[in-house]
């Protein structure tokens, strides 16, 4: 709809937070969303045909001509520049009100750019959606902080020049289509050096004793733990060096024979009390939340992924229940302190609340974050249950915990003691005369902010641990107080790896490294598994071998650019553009082209030096006893280079061993995980190779070979087709025609067949699938087969399916007619059911469902379908997101498939195209 004449146009990003704000303003104002950002560099192949061959065709952006870059309008935000320009004629004034960072600020000065107002420019900022922080925003508004956009147009630009110059090594020596970047690839290093980690640990074994005790009854009963031998401490896990050794000094490390033979001897005897200790015990609060412990909390708590996390808070704050969610500050506002305060105390008692307010000040490393902690919007805050009828599932959830962390961040410490209880039994043993056992224990005696929230641990054992000991309460006892031993066992562990990195604890550490910054660390999670680098693995996050191979290249020719200190630097340096302390050509140049005065390599002078680069090298991780891995092009796989009966030092070969002419080989499956590659598994998998192409006999209708192959994705069963087999089916057809290639039956294994053990019979029978199992009342025929996500059985388009693979060749037609007489749960053959229903939509005011299309599930109002996002859970997914979904498509317009003409298209490029010669105008708007 058109403003009208005088009215003030504001654009912001999202149509959700349109629709907030417009609430919030009154009819003197229009609020339209640009959906993100309307410009950016083109890929070079997009540019005009007479711009290919200038300084603009390799990278969109001028290197010698002060990294001048080339902008055009995105092909699908043309309509919306359009209708943003048709707003702004008859508007009064333009107010930009982005977001209030780097990014916001850069969509602010893009919009500038592209609709080239004639009327007064507003840059209106806020850091939450509230009806007085929305009117205080109205009346303070500001100029363009060009010192943001060009932090932000330098970051956008390296992150091209990084791309375009080693992502083609990365083609050339490793994989076609793969790509490196400034903040993945150090993201993907990061993951891949834990990983390194675990292959290279080797676990030890050691042993101690467990009992319990009692001064006098099973009430007072508590666990004590083994801790020194004649006076030795007993050495644990923390002892030992990730190879094995024992590094703790002055420690006895005990074997499973010492250790049973302590417990028994202890068991008869009495212990006595050595020594008690008891010490005040405080807790603080955490501090509010930032972008990062958000996020490490979200994946903690509530199974969320850094990206999803980022999604529903980027809902909430949209619709006004948080402030704004990047940010690496954890101030709060002198109203937000006394909203949490009072509502700590209305709810909890005024004991709960400290007389003076709490301050966390952490120094903001970065200008484009916001200057405030995550907290609830507003200058009162509501409790989760007072937005218990307007939020669910995901949205719910993540409000409750920021409000948590937020009021308890306000509250008084929790109170407490510890006690520490030592007690010794004379074994008169020899080599462990006397023997010390410890037991600890935490009572809290004042709660505190622990009534309202706890945080999150990454070490959920460790957590557990410390949960139990703040659970104990010990019995009271003084020195010389003799002991009952009721139980003694000797109880043995093993050294652990160090842990993969979830989400949760890689932001923390990409954090604490400098690397990344709030706006970018659930994209960049979200990227180097997008791009093959990382898999999940329950929460942890697991390297492929793809992504060793990678990381190795560039450790080895790209040092500094996946050097974690360069890296945080860099962030430094984009810091400081965005204070206006650096310059952005100046520092691009340094980056680019390198420094005459420290003799510093430039990435162009990095690239152009490479040398000779030996791919195959590269690509081999070796994995011990002459076996390696290497990624070739259709994935990883093992290599045997030093048989069995060669001596690895020597090259010797042992009598009678024999030596394959050529290395033997086998494919790594996707469930194998790098640090479970051990020799000892690559043997296991060449082993199951050897079968790899065995032939198991010939089919007797066909005359053919059929063979059991190891694959990829599992084992399976194949037939030989010849070249004359192919001849002979083609010899009919057409001359014209080329004859289609023959294409050889295939059938995968069930889950309870080997491949070492399967017979000719068995795989005739995987062969002869699908199977045919009759034909029902009105002459439609059920086959048995076997698909992707298991068997099934299939009548025309109606598809249901079986509980077992055995079902497949062993169902009758009337068990198969039996389960069609049944009502289909669910599927596609029928109109399905929808998966949810989200109530009526707000513009069109059609009732919107979740459905389950041929590409996935969708939400549609019968008008405009909208698929879900990788990270939307059909299930769980508010009616506001399936809302936001619909309005996004709709602002994008019909998708359009027809081929541009060559003419018409070069035309357009350059009404929508601009170079950056108009930041100036900015600076005065």
């Amino acid at each position: 709809m058109a403003a009208g004449k005088g009215r003030k146009l504001v654009i912001v990003e999202s149509p959700a937070k349109a629709k907030t704000i417009a609430g919030y303003l009154g009819g003197d104002f229009e609020v339209e969303a640009s959906v993100g950002h309307i410009r950016d560099l083109p890929n070079p192949s997009e540019l005009p045909a007479d711009m290919k061959k200038g300084p603009f065709g390799k990278f969109a952006v001028d290197v010698e001509n002060g990294f001048e870059p080339y902008y055009v309008v995105d092909p699908d935000k043309k309509k919306k520049v359009a209708e943003l320009k048709r707003l702004l004629k008859d508007a009064s004034e333009l107010y930009l009100a982005t977001d209030e960072d780097r990014e916001g600020e850069a969509i602010a000065w893009h919009l500038l750019e592209a609709l080239k107002p004639r009327v007064p420019v507003k840059r209106m900022v806020f850091h939450e959606i509230t009806r007085e922080a929305i009117q205080r925003a109205v009346n303070d508004t500001r100029e363009i902080d060009t010192a943001m956009v060009d932090a932000q147009e330098t970051r956008r630009i390296l992150d091209r020049l990084y791309g375009y110059e080693v992502s083609p090594v990365l083609w050339r020596k490793v994989r076609q289509g793969l790509s490196a970047g400034r903040v993945q690839s150090v993201a993907t290093r990061m993951v891949v050096e834990r990983e390194r980690e675990r292959m290279a640990f080797v676990r030890s074994s050691y042993w101690d004793v467990e009992g319990d005790f009692t001064p006098d009854s099973a009430s007072q009963q508590f666990t004590a733990r083994l801790s020194s031998v004649d006076g030795v401490r007993v050495a644990t896990g923390r002892d030992f060096a990730d190879d094995g050794r024992l590094t703790g000094k002055g420690v006895v490390h005990l074997d499973e024979a010492l250790a049973t033979r302590i417990a028994e001897a202890c068991l008869p005897l009495t212990a006595r009390v050595t020594d008690v200790q008891e010490k005040p015990y405080t807790r603080r609060p955490s501090a509010p939340f930032t972008t990062s412990t958000l996020q490490q909390e979200a994946s903690r708590k509530l199974r969320m992924s850094s990206k999803n996390a980022m999604r529903v808070a980027q809902r909430l704050y949209e619709n006004g229940y948080i402030t704004y969610m990047r940010t690496d500050s954890t101030t709060l506002s002198d109203a937000a302190m006394t909203a949490a305060r009072s509502q700590a105390r209305d709810m909890y008692g005024a004991e709960y609340v400290p007389d003076s307010p709490r301050r966390y000040e952490k120094k903001v490393k970065n200008a484009q974050e916001a200057h405030e902690a995550i907290r609830p919007a507003g200058d009162r805050f509501r409790s989760p249950a007072q937005v218990a009828g307007s939020l669910r599932g995901e949205e719910f959830a993540l409000y409750e915990l920021i409000w948590k962390r937020t009021v308890a961040s306000q509250m008084a410490d929790a109170r407490g003691s510890t006690a520490t209880v030592k007690l010794a039994v004379d074994t008169a043993l020899e080599g462990a005369q006397s023997v010390e056992f410890s037991a600890s224990g935490t009572v809290i005696t004042f709660k505190g902010f622990l009534a309202a929230y706890e945080e999150g641990r990454d070490d959920e054992s460790a957590a557990r641990a410390d949960a139990a000991a703040e659970e104990r309460r010990l019995p009271k006892l003084s020195a010389g107080v003799p002991l009952e031993v009721v139980r003694a066992e000797a109880d043995g562990h093993e050294t652990s790896p160090p842990a993969r990195f979830t989400e949760a604890t890689l932001v923390k550490a990409m954090e604490e490294r400098g690397i990344g910054r709030p706006s970018t660390y659930a994209s960049t999670i979200g990227t180097i598994q997008d791009r093959g680098y990382v898999f999940t693995k329950g929460q942890a996050l697991v390297p492929t071998w793809l992504a060793f191979a990678v990381t190795r290249l560039l450790e080895e020719h790209f040092g500094n650019l996946v050097d974690y200190e360069f890296t945080a630097s860099m962030e430094e340096d984009l810091d400081r553009i965005a204070n206006g302390d650096e310059g952005r050509v100046e520092w691009l140049g340094r980056f680019y082209f390198g420094e005459d005065a420290s003799s510093a390599a430039g990435l162009r002078s990095l690239v152009e030096d490479l040398g000779e680069i030996d791919a195959k090298e590269i690509s081999t991780i070796p994995i011990g006893d002459g076996m390696v891995v290497r990624v070739g092009r259709y994935g990883p796989y093992v290599e045997e280079l030093v048989p069995a009966g060669v001596d690895l030092a020597t090259g010797e070969v042992a009598e009678g061993a024999e030596v394959p002419a050529t290395p033997r080989r086998a494919t790594i499956t996707d469930d194998i995980a790098p640090d479970e590659m051990t020799p000892e598994k690559a043997r296991e998998l060449l082993e199951v190779a050897a079968d790899d192409g065995k032939v198991l006999g010939k089919d007797p209708e066909t005359g053919r070979d059929i063979i059991a192959r190891a694959g990829r994705y599992g084992p399976y069963v194949t037939e030989v087709i010849e070249d004359d087999d192919a001849a002979v089916n083609g010899a009919d057809k057409p001359k014209a025609k080329k004859a289609a290639k023959v294409k050889p039956r295939t059938a995968s294994l069930f889950k309870d067949m080997e491949l070492a053990t399967l017979d000719l019979e068995s795989a005739l029978k995987l062969l002869s699938l699908p199977r045919v199992v009759g034909v029902d009342a009105e002459g439609v025929e059920i086959t048995a087969q076997n698909g992707r996500y298991g068997p099934y059985l299939k009548k025309g388009t109606d598809s249901r399916s079986l509980t077992t693979e055995q079902q497949l060749f062993d169902i009758t037609l009337d068990e198969a007619l039996a389960i069609y007489a049944q009502p289909k749960q669910r599927g596609r053959a029928a109109a399905a059911p929808p998966l949810k229903e989200l109530g009526a939509d707000p513009v069109s005011g059609k009732p919107v469902v979740v459905k389950d299309g041929r590409f996935g599930p969708y939400v549609t109002d019968g008008e405009t379908n909208a698929t879900l996002r990788k990270d939307d859970d059909p299930e769980a997914i508010t009616p506001e997101r399936g809302y936001e979904l619909l309005a996004e498509k709709r602002a994008k317009g019909p998708t359009t498939r027809k081929r541009a003409v060559k003419k018409t298209a070069k035309k357009t490029a350059k009404k929508t195209t601009s170079r950056t010669t108009k930041k100036a105008a900015a600076k005065k708007a």
